[in-house]
């Protein structure tokens, strides 16, 4: 068995045939026998030979032979073991297949409901904020005493994700952060839930939980007495589900969170999918900085002028959505509010 070099023209399509050559004492059976792989393996290329088999055997008999499942289930073992060595032997010959074949480690991971996660989680490597490729392991072991969990963002690219005000949030308490690029990563690692009873977070979650507990109560009792106010700035923007004070935040004013299992950047995978009309909505939340001074011009227009409290609301929820990544429904509107603001 090996593995090409390179994923042929039409791997990631329906027309991709995986298998292996399938003799019997030298005979050809099947030129493509697919039972002997699974699909997260079907980039590998061989032949197998038994003397176990007869050659009179029909595909269908095939599908149902016991000793061809005790072949697959010992090919699927060896194909595993061979990987984990080459990560462990030659990291950068391991690094170029997996830029060739990752991604379907990680549809693997996803598919089933997680049940081949035994064989492939040690598999997989994710770009982080250190600028290199990481397995899980590699990620836990380095991991500082103090830290609850493994965290992660995704994106379109690492540079949009790099810019990300959680981000910089985490990496500024000295905790590395996974960077998810490909559709399917943020779905599998919710399949994973943890490694090695380290939960996986992302920071853009709206429970991200990186203050103390004495800012915690600072932000509680902030939120508290402005109640009215945040209530306001969500009416006015109308497009999310809540409006907080945040101590997540380093130097930027506001960002954007998920409330729930369905973050903002699955929720754009699952649009991208046939029938997306019913695609599931993500619950968005508008985070404001707490010790940004953009904290107290809002409290001082939520005093003494609510009209233009409500065109900086849907200002402010304008830039957190191009930080974060999520296309403006209306630019011509904020283009028009900053303008008016300008001009006063």
């Amino acid at each position: 068995m090996f593995i090409p070099s390179h994923a042929p023209f039409n791997y990631y399509t329906k027309d991709y045939e995986k298998g292996l050559e399938l003799y019997s004492s030298g005979v050809m059976i099947m030129e493509k026998c697919s039972d002997l792989l699974p699909d997260y393996f079907g980039f590998v290329k061989g032949l197998v030979d038994s003397s176990d088999l007869s050659l009179n055997i029909s595909r269908e008999m095939l599908q149902h032979d016991r000793q061809l499942k005790v072949m697959a289930k010992a090919i699927e073992k060896k194909i595993r073991s061979e990987l984990s060595k080459l990560m462990e032997s030659d990291r950068e010959a391991y690094e170029k297949f997996f830029s060739a074949f990752g991604i379907q480690l990680k549809y693997g991971l996803y598919s089933d409901y997680g049940t081949h996660k035994d064989v492939l989680t040690d598999l997989i490597l994710l770009k982080s904020s250190e600028g290199k490729l990481v397995s899980f392991k590699e990620y836990a072991a380095a991991m500082k005493e103090d830290q609850k969990y493994i965290y992660y963002a995704a994106g379109e690219t690492e540079a949009k994700i790099a810019m990300l005000p959680q981000v910089e949030a985490v990496k500024s308490r000295g905790y590395e952060v996974l960077y998810l690029t490909d559709d399917v990563d943020e779905f599998a690692l919710k399949m994973l839930g943890n490694y090695d009873g380290k939960e996986f977070k992302s920071v853009t979650a709206e429970a991200l939980d990186l203050a103390t507990d004495d800012e915690k109560a600072k932000i509680d009792d902030a939120n508290n007495g402005a109640k009215d106010m945040l209530n306001f700035i969500k009416e006015s923007i109308g497009k999310v589900s809540a409006v907080k004070f945040s101590a997540n935040l380093a130097k930027h004013p506001v960002c954007l969170s998920s409330e729930g299992e369905l973050s903002v950047e699955m929720e754009k995978v699952l649009k991208k999918m046939p029938g997306a009309d019913d695609a599931p909505v993500a619950k968005v939340v508008l985070e404001i900085n707490h010790s940004h001074p953009i904290t107290e011009k809002l409290l001082n227009l939520f005093a003494t002028d609510r009209d233009t409290l409500a065109k900086y609301s849907k200002i402010l929820y304008s830039e957190a959505c191009l930080i974060g990544g999520v296309s403006i429904e209306d630019p011509s509107e904020l283009s028009e509010l900053i303008t008016e603001l300008m001009t006063k």
